[in-house]
């Protein structure tokens, strides 16, 4: 039978009502009543997988037909949080004690990761760190991998397997390593190559060449990561920069010809628009404009920041108008101590706090969704719920925790001023138990049935 006048086609359907919020600009730039669409009682419309329609309730039920809906009423619906930086190497190493970066990686990150030489105990943690993602409202991520190849084909396989829209890549690692992670330069251009070749590209998968940082690489590496670059113009570019001042000054002694920790990977080639730079926290006003300029990205890690006594990245100076950086948030597990991203936007405001500066309840959406997105390239597909992008969604209970529910026991608000008040309670006590439901391609994935 066709679809009557006025009616949105049932043709793999799914219709899902709540209150839905996303940000359709930037609220840095913007006003916050320009930057965030908010539908107190919205209807989502998905179809095989994209989303066709959103609107009020009462306007688009009518054209629904037989279509049935999943009600989500008392609940906040948001696009898909995004991580822009994580190691699923370190998912059992997260709040290992005691140390700085430098150290830190010696004492517990190394040992770890040559765990990941076992293709089978690779699968094993993919699939754990996958599900702790969906738990926590994370569809999308940008991951280290381990210097392994095979590390590469679990994460790949275990994202498949579950539809994910994931973006990872080997290591790359050829010197002040130890000897059982260390590759060659020559060596991880072959295997990056033929990993990139085989995944990206894949379903819902892309690769990100991957060297650490620029501490572990040598110059030759890095020059061969920038060939790949150029060879597969649509992968990303994924490392660490200016995290930590002994780091800073290091790299420094490292590359003495360069002008800076940078400047080490703009002149290698590196510093480009699909380039994502870690932390960001040490870096001079100059390097933001570099970044601004290259249309690079920033992942801000306050949780792992904090963790290791790294600093506190200048978000301010990251969204100066003059030269504005693209910002997303990294839980960067395992110095980061939480899954979430919303417990990584509450850590964020505090960074925030003692900057003198204010993240507000929907700036910190904005990072931990289209924000991400714009990080990553990939606005044109996920971060918010504009129809033909992937229906990748998280469902927030406002009233999740005894505390959460005494906060919000209004319900769920109608004017933005208080859902602002609404999404900050959520940002600050959020968690994984505000965590309803998370859907992949309009598909329930978590809950799942032994959950």
């Amino acid at each position: 039978m066709g679809t009557r006048p006025g009616q949105l086609s049932t043709q793999a359907a799914t219709a899902i009502r709540g209150a839905l919020l996303d940000c359709v600009a930037d609220p840095f730039y913007q006003t916050e009543t320009e930057a965030v669409r908010y539908i107190a009682d919205g209807l989502l419309v998905i179809r095989q997988g994209h989303i066709e329609a959103l609107g009020p309730y009462d306007e688009l039920k009518p054209t629904l037909g037989d279509l049935p809906v999943v009600d989500y009423t008392g609940k906040l619906i948001v696009p898909g949080l995004i991580d822009t930086h994580i190691h699923y190497p370190q998912t059992g190493m997260i709040a290992a004690y005691g140390e700085q970066l430098l150290e830190w990686l010696h004492c517990y990150t190394f040992p770890t990761e040559r765990k990941f030489a076992d293709a089978a105990y690779a699968r094993s943690i993919a699939d754990l760190f996958l599900d702790e993602l969906l738990k926590n409202g994370t569809t999308t991520a940008l991951v280290f991998a381990a210097v392994f190849p095979a590390s590469v084909d679990a994460f790949f396989e275990a994202a498949e397997a579950r539809n994910l829209r994931m973006i990872s890549g080997k290591v790359m690692m050829d010197r002040n390593a130890p000897d059982y992670l260390s590759d060659t330069a020559q060596s991880s251009y072959d295997e990056s190559k033929a990993l990139i070749e085989k995944w990206h590209g894949r379903e819902r998968l892309l690769y990100a060449v991957t060297p650490r940082f620029a501490g572990t690489s040598s110059e030759a590496q890095l020059k061969l990561a920038a060939r790949l670059l150029d060879e597969f113009p649509d992968v990303y570019l994924h490392t660490h920069l200016s995290e930590n001042v002994n780091e800073v000054a290091w790299i420094q002694s490292l590359f003495p010809q360069y002008q800076g920790y940078l400047d080490v990977y703009d002149q290698t080639g590196l510093v480009r628009e699909r380039s994502l730079f870690a932390h960001g926290v040490q870096l001079t006003d100059a390097e933001f404009q570099r970044l601004s300029e290259a249309k690079a990205a920033i992942s801000f890690c306050p949780t792992s920041n904090l963790f290791l006594g790294s600093g506190l990245f200048r978000i301010e100076q990251a969204k100066n108008p003059e030269y504005p950086v693209k910002v997303g948030l990294g839980t960067d597990v395992g110095a980061g101590t939480s899954f979430s991203l919303l417990q990584t936007t509450n850590e964020a405001y505090k960074v925030a706090q003692l900057r003198g500066q204010k993240l507000s309840a929907f700036r910190a959406l904005f990072l931990a969704t289209l924000g991400g997105a714009r990080a990553l390239c990939l606005e044109d597909k996920l971060g918010s719920f504009d129809p033909g992008k992937e229906a990748d969604f998280v469902v927030l209970d406002p009233q999740a925790t005894t505390l959460l529910a005494l906060r919000n026991e209004a319900g769920i608000p109608l004017t933005l001023e208080s859902l602002a008040d609404l999404l900050f309670s959520l940002v600050i006590m959020g968690g994984d138990r505000a965590v309803t439901a998370t859907y992949i391609m309009g598909e329930l994935a978590y809950p799942t049935a032994d959950d």
